[in-house]
């Protein structure tokens, strides 16, 4: 199912558990680790997309991209941050699905211990970055195969219908002339309430050569 465009694999992606264990040692792990339900993702197309960190060719952090379908792709970002993304299309395009929001199902405690300042349960994994620190994701993970027993796991779920998803722009991302609407790449499960909150992008302005 990951094997194809990344425009395909999104909304099929909403409703799917992704399983993480805990690594051996984690306070609180047990090695079960945690689970979530996807609740929002993106949509990125490598080499064609001015808004995916492959636009301009493979590099080192960017290798797992390219794939093979089915592995994970860690970023750090802001300096402070890890976000996952689920690697998919034919091999060697370089297309990605960034996990933005879901709800955890199972393995609460050690979310908690993770997002210590997750008000609510509905926050533990409401936003990217905030996802990947409950599942303990980082840089480490980027390449990671999904499989089955492994240390992470997808069960794909039946597909929502049209009238469950919803989609609009990606957040914080703009299209080539600056308007995030070129992209509606966002798709999430309509009236979630771990979805995260939408943040226009800005166009970003070249320096003089």
């Amino acid at each position: 199912m990951l094997a194809r465009p990344a425009l395909e694999v999104a909304p099929a992606l909403l409703g799917a558990v992704l399983t993480v264990r805990g690594t051996p040692g984690e306070a609180g792990s047990g090695g079960a680790g945690v689970a979530v339900r996807l609740t929002e993702v993106e949509a990125y197309s490598g080499t064609a997309d001015p808004g995916s960190h492959a636009y301009r060719g493979r590099t080192a952090r960017t290798a797992p991209m390219f794939g093979p379908a089915g592995h994970l792709y860690v970023y750090f970002t802001y300096g402070m941050h890890w976000c996952a993304n689920l690697v998919c299309g034919p091999a060697g395009t370089a297309s990605a699905v960034l996990l933005r929001a879901a709800e955890v199902v199972a393995g609460h405690d050690l979310a908690r211990h993770r997002r210590p300042a997750a008000r609510t349960d509905r926050d533990l994994a409401r936003g990217p970055a905030r996802l990947a620190q409950a599942l303990g994701l980082t840089g480490a993970d980027s390449g990671l195969p999904l499989q089955v027993g492994g240390r992470a796991e997808l069960a794909l779920a039946p597909a929502p219908g049209p009238a469950q998803v919803s989609t609009g722009p990606r957040v914080g991302v703009a299209g080539p002339g600056g308007d995030a609407t070129d992209y509606p790449w966002r798709f999430w499960l309509t009236g979630e309430p771990t979805v995260s909150a939408y943040r226009p992008g800005t166009a970003r302005r070249r320096r003089p050569g």
